[in-house]
């Protein structure tokens, strides 16, 4: 009701102005005398907004001179200013004392009227129904029945009678011109939108089938079917107001939703589907993701103010033919939405996207969203991951040099080449690049390419100076020419294979024997090492990373490595690695506290990252579902698209413009037997995660 309000507070001031008695208002008197000058003054004050000086000169005018011809008007412009001030009680004294003191006065039929607005300003309603027809029936001028109208009207919708209102803004309406014809719309189409589908048809029954009001009452029927999800009946109604009133300001919006109507946009809007690999390779996923969406579902229905909304499941079986069937079968559910599917999802966004459902995925798989506008993707990715760990590394720990170890296939290959990039666009460089076979146990080969001791010195190069001056430069890490040098320390087989680069001070060189042999050492020049794999082979190298004395750098991963059978392989060597993930269990955010605590509670385990997206996509669709001006997938998909920041256990999620999700992760570190979250300033070190460790496939499951 505030909108009308709002409006019914300005009209007294413009019908003051523009319809009251000209004469007394918009022409000055001819001053001859002090009171005329006094009020003139006032005028003067009151056309400057100077609305509190203003009252005092009216009232001093009406104190001195009580008896002058112009004391109604000023009576009646203090009724006006009380008005504007909000004091309603002390503007209805006023006109009373104008229709008391001043009867024959041209003023007190607008004192009349202007009392009905102070009724109803104070939520007197029943004063406002109860005295307006008296009014009424002494009522001729065009601009005082607008004015009553109006004030019923306001009073009528502000009652909780919408009907009753609609009836008076018609009248107002039939006798306004514009721009007061704007006024009566706004007021009329918000009461049309409280009136239900046989009221409006009743209000219709009594119009004439030309009247633009009726273009109104029409469209909002058509849109009362709709959200009734009586479709034949909206297209109906909609295509007959199309029909009637070409130029109506709602015949293109008509027109729009005729055709979603009649191509795919028909659905139960409280209605959400979920397919998910609930059998077959991925049915782990898929079961645990289900888990979080019916707990947010539940969640969502038991805060009772919306409607019930429910969710239809489909398993996948872990296909693709399944995954596009069960979109299928959706559709011909009339759902509104779908989540997921985790692996499959290609098929699946394809039929979506054909069928013009919004679809929010669960995968990781590169350009998902390329697909279509009705794609959507709510799952972190490789390269948000890297970019997060990047961007950590250059800028808080300020390191600049890294290598990189990675598992040739497409895992590893695909976090190398994000990571590789990430470095380079944040000003770094990659000094180390090694891969090893993923089904290999023994890394000592790709530890010592990367640290230069894998390489065997040229034989042609062994004896001492010869061909020095000629000969390019080889080192272990660059086995190829680099070009040759002027300066070299008097042993030039060490400096070409890459150790005791500094001779201590006190040693003769010149005596040493020619064949000892030293024990060659590491060469060691990057800050931090990335070891993109799962915990099982993370496990296995990073202690071989220790024995070949690759220490005191930085150890980064992926999500993969947030697991305990990391911590329990590796202990001691994998203190201080850090790696990136989508969700925390641990964290301080009261929110995830009290999902991980409902979770449990609901069944008996701890969540992880797969549970908590799944829970968090739900409540993101639910929420949107639930509001009434979400009537038509592509609204849905346009929401979505607009989506900022929600709030939710795996961090801000909000959608660009392709559809894809942008989200803070977590960065977490490993400190003794836990994990620890350094996000917000290395804030809580003591947190903790002690669920159960993926297994290796998780990786392959969301490609």
């Amino acid at each position: 009701m505030k909108p009308i309000i709002k409006i019914a507070l300005l009209i007294p001031v413009i019908f003051i102005l523009a319809c009251g008695p000209k004469s007394k208002i918009s022409v000055l008197p001819v001053i001859v005398g002090p009171e005329d000058r006094l009020y003139s003054k006032a005028e003067q004050l009151f056309q400057a907004k100077l609305y509190t000086k203003s009252l005092e000169t009216y009232r001093e005018y009406i104190s001195r001179f009580p008896n002058r011809p112009l004391v109604d008007d000023a009576l009646m412009k203090m009724g006006t200013l009380y008005t504007i001030s909000g004091d309603h009680e002390n503007a209805r004294n006023i006109y009373q004392r104008l229709i008391a003191e001043h009867p024959t006065s041209s003023f007190v039929l607008d004192a009349r009227i202007e009392i009905l607005a102070t009724y109803y300003n104070q939520g007197k309603y029943k004063e406002v129904i109860d005295q307006a027809p008296e009014i009424l029936k002494k009522t001729y001028s065009r601009a005082r029945l607008i004015r009553i109208y109006a004030i019923l009207g306001d009073t009528f919708v502000a009652d909780g009678f919408p009907v009753d209102a609609l009836f008076f803004y018609i009248k107002a309406y039939k006798k306004s011109k514009a721009p007061g014809k704007e006024i009566i719309i706004v007021k009329l189409k918000e009461a049309i939108g409280q009136i239900g589908s046989a009221d409006i048809a009743f209000v219709l029954s009594r119009l004439k089938k030309s009247d633009p009001i009726a273009g109104y009452l029409m469209y909002h029927l058509g849109l009362n079917k709709i959200d009734d999800e009586s479709y034949e009946d909206a297209l109906k109604v909609l295509s007959e107001f199309v029909k009637r009133f070409r130029k109506h300001e709602y015949t293109q919006q008509a027109e729009r939703l005729i055709e979603e109507l009649n191509k795919k946009s028909v659905y139960s809007r409280y209605t959400l589907g979920c397919i998910l690999p609930l059998t077959g390779p991925y049915s782990t996923y898929g079961n645990r993701a289900l888990k979080g969406v019916e707990l947010a579902l539940n969640q969502f229905n038991s805060q009772g103010d919306h409607p019930t909304l429910k969710i239809v499941i489909k398993d996948t079986e872990s296909d693709p033919i399944m995954a596009s069937m069960a979109v299928i079968d959706l559709f011909e559910e009339h759902v509104a939405a779908v989540i997921g599917p985790i692996a499959t999802a290609e098929a699946a966004a394809l039929e979506a996207q054909d069928k013009g459902i919004p679809i929010i995925t669960l995968t990781q798989k590169d350009n998902i969203t390329d697909i279509g506008d009705y794609v959507f993707r709510n799952f972190f990715t490789p390269k948000m991951q890297v970019k997060t760990i990047v961007s950590f590394a250059v800028e808080v720990l300020g390191l600049n040099r890294f290598a990189i170890l990675y598992p040739n296939e497409n895992y590893g290959k695909t976090f190398m080449n994000l990571f590789w990039d990430e470095v380079i666009a944040y000003g770094g460089d990659v000094v180390g690049l090694e891969s090893y076979n993923a089904k290999q146990t023994d890394f000592a080969d790709p530890i010592k390419k990367l640290v230069g001791l894998y390489y065997e010195v040229p034989e042609d190069l062994k004896a001492a100076g010869r061909g020095i001056e000629d000969e390019g430069m080889y080192t272990m890490k660059n086995p190829e020419p680099i070009g040759d040098f002027d300066s070299i320390f008097l042993d030039p087989i060490k400096k070409l294979t890459g150790f005791n680069d500094v001779i201590p001070e006190g040693i003769d060189t010149a005596t040493a024997p020619d064949d000892e042999e030293k024990e060659p050492q590491p060469i060691i020049d990057f800050d931090a090492v990335f070891l993109p794999d799962a915990p099982e082979k993370a496990g296995l190298i990073i202690p071989q990373l220790a024995f070949h004395d690759v220490e005191d750098v930085n150890l980064f991963g992926t999500n993969l490595w947030h697991s305990n059978k990391l911590i329990k392989m590796t202990r001691q060597y994998v203190q201080g690695a850090i790696m990136a993930d989508g969700f925390f269990a641990e964290s301080d955010s009261q929110k995830v506290k009290d999902f991980v605590r409902i979770f449990e509670k609901t069944y008996g385990e701890r969540p992880g990252f797969i549970e908590a997206v799944a829970y968090d996509t739900a409540m993101i669709l639910l929420q949107m579902l639930s509001r009434p001006d979400v009537r038509f997938r592509s609204v849905l998909r346009d929401e979505l698209m607009n989506f900022v920041d929600f709030e939710g256990v795996t961090g801000l999620t909000s959608f660009d413009s392709n559809g894809d999700v942008r989200k803070r992760l977590y960065l977490l570190k490993v400190k003794g037997r836990k994990f620890i979250e350094l996000e917000h300033a290395f804030q809580n070190p003591e947190k903790r995660r002690d669920d159960d460790d993926q297994p290796e496939i998780f990786h392959e499951a969301f490609q």
